[in-house]
This record gives structure tokens, sequence and C-alpha cells, in this order.
């Protein structure tokens, strides 16, 4: 069986910027090992493997791989793989129901001049507050010291929308960019509530940076040790949910326009907005423009 793929850089609006993502478009009867394995050969952050859905009045199940293993939600992918069936589609829907391990995920999309230019999401979950750690903890994970995690508005701690993360608030611009994982306090750290990564964040956005409200950056395990992510939708997500649940405003809508990437020559922007009802997150979601990059099929051994 010839089985199409489609390979798309998420949460840019150019070529080589944001997070690239393989996306199968003909995953009916692969195994869970065929799939793993598949990701591991395109060995991209994640590979989304497209499959019907179980429920037909939902568009599609999508199963996510890492090299390393299957995730149950994750924000690129989502965003990624809905600009390419919209993309792939005659007439362009307005918006796509998938169905995943975390749950449902609701992905609308994005047009310009009736043009598929990317995609938003809602977080399958409402906002976890998990375990709290250490400024000292948090800050060693990064290469940093305690005095470059900020704690005013929040201590550093796992927090989840459907993929739990460790998050941490840094004073500057200038931690940011000189943080650098390190596998021993990795090791002892993390995994913590089913996160194995750190997600850190700057409020500091020099003028060249705009029109970013935050920058950040995430580290996590790959093939080889730890990796950085260059557009991260699930942590900026998590993160955007906390922000809006610290504010002060009980009801409305609160956007945050969030650079990733920039540290590692991948420039990304993240569109988050998270809705309060009397005082509680009642939605939250991200999303930004896509480009297709490449395209092709495949035939496994014995397919």
């Amino acid at each position: 069986m010839l089985r199409r793929y489609v390979t798309v850089d998420v949460f840019t609006d150019r070529a080589f910027g944001g997070n690239p993502l393989a996306v199968v478009l003909d995953a009916g009867g692969l195994s869970t090992v065929q799939m793993q394995a598949i990701a591991c050969e395109f060995n991209y952050v994640e590979t989304t493997f497209v499959l019907p859905p179980r429920d037909p009045a939902h568009d599609a199940q999508v199963r996510i791989f890492t090299v390393n293993s299957e995730l149950p939600f994750a924000g690129h992918p989502n965003v990624g793989t809905a600009f390419v069936l919209a993309t792939q589609a005659k007439k362009p829907p307005e918006r796509l129901k998938f169905e995943e391990g975390a749950g449902l995920v609701p992905v609308e999309i994005l047009t310009e001049e009736g043009r598929v230019v990317g995609a938003e999401l809602t977080a399958p979950q409402p906002l976890s507050k998990l375990t709290m750690v250490s400024a000292e903890q948090a800050a060693a994970c990064a290469s940093l010291s305690a005095a470059d995690i900020r704690t005013d508005r929040h201590q550093p701690g796992i927090f989840s929308v459907g993929l739990p993360f460790l998050i941490a608030e840094l004073a500057s611009r200038e931690a940011l960019r000189r943080a650098r994982p390190d596998a021993s306090a990795f090791a002892r750290m993390l995994p913590c509530d089913g996160s194995d990564a750190i997600y850190i964040y700057t409020r500091d956005v020099p003028p060249a940076e705009l029109p970013c409200d935050l920058q950040a950056r995430m580290f996590l395990p790959g093939t080889s040790g730890l990796t950085e992510d260059p557009a991260t939708g699930s942590a900026t997500a998590a993160a955007a949910a906390l922000l809006a649940d610290l504010a002060s405003q009980r009801d409305g809508e609160l956007k945050l326009r969030v650079g990733q990437g920039f540290d590692m020559g991948r420039p990304s922007l993240l569109l988050t907005r998270v809705r309060k009802a009397n005082g509680v997150v009642a939605s939250t979601h991200v999303g930004g423009r896509c480009v297709q990059m490449m395209e092709g099929s495949f035939r496994l051994a014995g397919d």
C-alpha cells in the first residue's frame, strides 16, 4: 500500500521557521510499532498518523508520536495536521474534531482571502496544577541560578491542559538566551507527574522581538540526550491558561503572542487566547500560521 505524507512548518509564515511536522495521511492498518518506527525514520520532534474516527460525528483519529513514544495530545501536531487536512480538502472546512488520547480536540481552520493559512486548537482538558518545585530545582534543569527565576506571579511547577510540563518564569531575556538543559538536573527532577520537559518563559521582550508578549524555550529528551523544541503549542497553552488563571480579570478573553525558537534559528509565533468566566478559565486556545514544505509517499516492506 502506498501511503502519502506531507511535511509542514508550524507556527510560522515562512519556510524553515517554526516547528517541522510530518503528517502520514493514510495510516489505516499500521501497528503501533510501525508508527513508532516511521516517526523515528522522519526524526522530527513529532509525527502524526491520520486514521478514520471511531465516532462518525468526528473528522479523524490522530495519533501523535515523538521519536521515543506516543503522546496523548500535543500542540503543533494538531495545528499542523488540521492545516494539512484543510489544504487537501476540495472545500476547506471551518473546523475539525480530532479524537486523541487526551480527549476530543476541536481545531478551527484559519483562512485569509479564502486560502488556508493555519489553525487554532482548543485544549482538551482544563488547567491542572500539579507538583510545585523550588526555584533552585527548576533553575538547575536549565543550567541557571535561582536568581534567574521569577516567583512573584507563580512558583515553578507542573501544569497541564492535556500534556504536563514543568513551567517556570525567568527574570530576563538574557537568562532565557543562556539557558541550556542540564542532564543530571533533569534526571533528578524529571519525569514528574508525567512531565519529562521544562518550559521557561520571560516577559522581558526586547524591542527587536516585538510584537511578542513573551519569549519562551522548551527542553525535552530526544533520541541522543536532551534537545530543544522550536514551538510547543501544548506547553504554551498550559502557560497561557496559568497566567489567565492568575490574572485579576474575572470575565473575558486574555490574549498573548508568544515567541519561541528564536535562539535556535527557527523563529515561531504562537497566538493564545484564554476565556474566563466568573474568575475561572473556561477554555484555552493556541494557534498560528503554517507553511507546507514537502509531500511524498512510501511503501513499507510487506505492506
